[in-house]
């Protein structure tokens, strides 16, 4: 037992920022985001005696935590409630953002989950093969996808 917590608290150690940066991509909310990270922990904790190593580690991890997100993201939608904020921005604090970085993430919270899976992932510098494997669609899907999304994120107006 000892074993498996430490393999799973290396796998975090080393994958927090990947799981961070997929959560954070489907919510602005600082506790919300901690809670989609808390769930993705958790599902990745219990999803750990499957995990098979058919797959890369971090292939793995992206595709709990986005699943997890999406899943997330659409029970919220159909409970939608107002919530309270706090003027304390944690995410914020180690880096300032540019007005065109969250033009664009405003841009890309507007896009449907899958497609907001999408550009994180071609964001974050990973190959076509990865993303397909990671989403579930081929190499070519993930490809006229992206030209998609590109267009759809050009034609887009202001909030």
């Amino acid at each position: 037992m000892k074993e498996n917590e430490q393999q799973f608290t290396d796998i975090v150690r080393c994958n927090r920022s990947t799981i961070y940066t997929v959560c954070y991509m489907f919510s602005k909310d600082n506790d919300e985001v901690a809670d989609m990270f808390q769930e993705v922990l958790i599902r990745l904790w219990n999803g750990m005696e499957s995990f098979d190593g058919r797959s890369n580690i971090k292939t793995w991890i992206y595709r709990v935590a986005l699943n997890t997100c999406i899943t997330i993201d659409k029970r919220k939608k159909r409970n939608h409630k107002t919530q309270l904020s706090m003027d304390i921005d944690y995410f914020n604090s180690r880096e300032v953002k540019s007005e065109q970085a969250q033009f664009l993430h405003q841009r890309i919270s507007r896009l449907q989950p899958l497609d907001r899976a999408i550009v994180l992932l071609w964001l974050e510098d990973i190959s076509y093969d990865e993303i397909a494997a990671i989403i579930g669609i081929t190499p070519k899907n993930v490809s006229v996808r992206l030209v998609r999304i590109r267009e759809q994120l050009k034609r887009m107006k202001e909030l």
